[in-house]
């Protein structure tokens, strides 16, 4: 039995404006990165910085914690672990496009968040293949929004958000259905994937409070 057809490109299009707006243990992005910002000096770049590690902690606990009850608990914990992570990264990017002057609201924006998460080489493919027009950079700064656009990048996420975690992209699916041991590389895997995708969104969505008149 696939736990697949549970990840709909709706439901991780859902995810996205929820973990925006506001989900679980997280507080709505604007709330939580002005937060980080005051704590910060308004130092922004900190502030980013904070916040990454901060997601990056909770990718790996959560790694951990979807992955520690062996191949018995897969079906139930696949699920669970796209979902965390698809929240987790959602709300770290659109946390530094918040920060860099990027207005959540902009339907262009919440694809190039969403987008973000495929990380460089998969942009890299989506584009080159015309699955997506531009990357997230582009995504955001587009002269006008392409409702179209909006399955089209969440479907993408989709398949590669439960590519990873199911195990199609990775050897380290064999241990990941030892208890235990599982726990281990799902913690250091998450956590190190997150990072990975912050460095990205931060690469590609380049401060536009520069650009803006004053």
């Amino acid at each position: 039995m696939s736990a697949g057809p549970k990840v709909t490109s709706g439901y991780v299009r859902v995810l996205l404006d929820r973990a925006i707006d506001g989900v679980g243990p997280f507080k709505p992005v604007r709330v939580a990165a002005d937060a980080r910002l005051a704590l910060a000096g308004g130092r922004v770049e900190d502030a980013i910085d904070d916040t990454v590690a901060i997601h990056v902690r909770y990718a790996g606990a959560q790694g951990f914690l979807t992955n520690v009850g062996g191949i018995a608990s897969m079906i139930v914990t696949v699920p669970a672990n796209v979902t965390g992570l698809a929240v987790l990264q959602c709300h770290m990017v659109a946390a530094i496009a918040y920060l860099r002057g990027y207005d959540l609201d902009d339907p262009r924006v919440r694809n190039a968040v969403m987008a973000c998460l495929l990380g460089k080489d998969e942009i890299k493919k989506a584009v080159k293949e015309r699955r997506i027009p531009t990357t997230p950079m582009g995504l955001a700064t587009s002269p006008v929004h392409d409702p179209s656009l909006d399955d089209r990048v969440a479907q993408e996420v989709t398949t590669a958000l439960f590519g990873r975690v199911s195990g199609k992209q990775g050897a380290s699916m064999i241990v990941r259905k030892v208890p235990l041991l599982g726990g281990g590389v799902g913690l250091v895997a998450d956590a190190r994937h997150t990072a990975k995708i912050a460095s990205y969104a931060r690469q590609e969505l380049r401060d536009r409070r520069l650009a803006l008149p004053r």
